[in-house]
């Protein structure tokens, strides 16, 4: 998982150590990027301790609404949640570092006051609930959110991946749709394989995958296979229908985000119905 764990660790993830960015922090471009008018940049990216995330909003949304921050289950700053368990409605004090819009510039903090949804399980994500509304963030820093696709992206999207940790942005696009990915203990469906020029390094967990055609979020890094290690911590693997095993040694991973875009109700609820198909309690 590309998290990046800062100060002490536990032996039980000691294997996520951090690597070294990808290109020097402070607003870079990672190789396979080309920057042009209206591309896409730093608007809406948040930096957390440990890991990448954007402010994000679904369908439903409205201005009045308080904010959704999205980022990675493994993200959650009380530890990974374990395999089956889904979490919801947690009291949370967590903080985020708005970025402008070129990354060069921290515009403010930005503070949860709950945990939305969070789970590793089929898919690796956590929501947090800001205590500010889009409009109160927009008036106060010019900044508005993402939107989330409720469309899965075709292979062959150009994507960019977004990270507000190692302020940077890889270029490239979805290369496959993985039928099941394992790593360690957790399973994710339909996760997303980059072409290799998205090259992802531990900090850029949480980093919106953004579609350069739409600008909405269609997925979230998550993984990447650093050791060619077969479905252990930090070496996914990959399973198809027939339940055979493929180990890509560097390939690196999304989560896709539409089945979260529509299970979000009005007032940016994750709401747990038997139209949602995310994991349940």
């Amino acid at each position: 998982m590309n998290r990046r764990f800062a100060g002490a660790v536990t032996a039980s993830i000691a294997l996520a150590g951090a690597a070294a960015p990808a290109v020097p922090a402070g607003a870079a471009e990672a190789p396979g990027t080309s920057r042009g008018p209206g591309e896409v940049d730093f608007t809406g990216i948040v930096a957390l301790s440990n890991c990448s995330g954007s402010l994000v909003r679904g369908p439903r949304s409205r201005d009045s609404d308080k904010a959704l921050v999205l980022t990675n289950g493994h993200c959650l700053e009380d530890g990974m949640p374990k395999p089956g368990q889904v979490i919801v409605d947690r009291p949370s004090t967590r903080t985020f570092t708005l970025l402008d819009r070129t990354g060069r510039t921290t515009l403010g903090t930005l503070k949860a006051t709950r945990v939305e949804y969070s789970t590793m399980t089929e898919t690796d994500v956590t929501v947090y609930r800001l205590d500010e509304s889009y409009a109160a963030i927009r008036k106060r820093y010019g900044v508005p959110a993402l939107r989330l696709s409720t469309a899965r992206p075709h292979d062959g999207t150009e994507i960019r991946v977004v990270s507000g940790y190692w302020k940077a942005i890889y270029g490239c696009k979805t290369d496959a749709t993985v039928h099941r990915l394992r790593e360690a203990g957790w399973t994710w469906k339909d996760s997303i394989r980059y072409t290799a020029q998205c090259r992802t390094v531990h900090g850029t967990s949480g980093s919106p995958v953004i579609d350069v055609r739409t600008r909405h979020v269609v997925a979230i890094n998550n993984t990447g296979n650093d050791d060619g290690e077969r479905c252990t911590l930090n070496n996914p693997c990959e399973v198809d229908r027939k339940g055979a095993v493929t180990v890509r040694h560097g390939a690196h991973y999304a989560a896709q985000t539409y089945l979260l875009a529509r299970c979000l109700g009005k007032g940016g609820d994750v709401v747990l119905s038997r139209s949602c198909a995310l994991p349940r309690p």
